[in-house]
């Protein structure tokens, strides 16, 4: 199975807490569609996340995304 984006474990704690954190409430569904947002984030290639390349980049954005 390919990768769509290189992550470490570290990178993948991150945003498993920041499904948490964001959607809790939500449930699974709501905490999975923060992760997408996230995924979808580091994978665009777009001005507003031009510096976004990593998990952990994308976690610790500035607010807005712009970078």
């Amino acid at each position: 199975m390919s990768q769509l984006i290189q992550y470490t474990s570290k990178e993948l704690d991150l945003l498993a807490r920041l499904m948490r954190a964001e959607a809790v409430g939500e449930g699974d569904y709501g905490m999975l569609m923060v992760g997408n947002v996230g995924v979808n984030r580091v994978l665009a290639n777009c001005y507003t996340f031009r510096n976004i390349n990593t998990i952990t980049k994308m976690v610790f954005q500035n607010p807005g995304g712009l970078c």
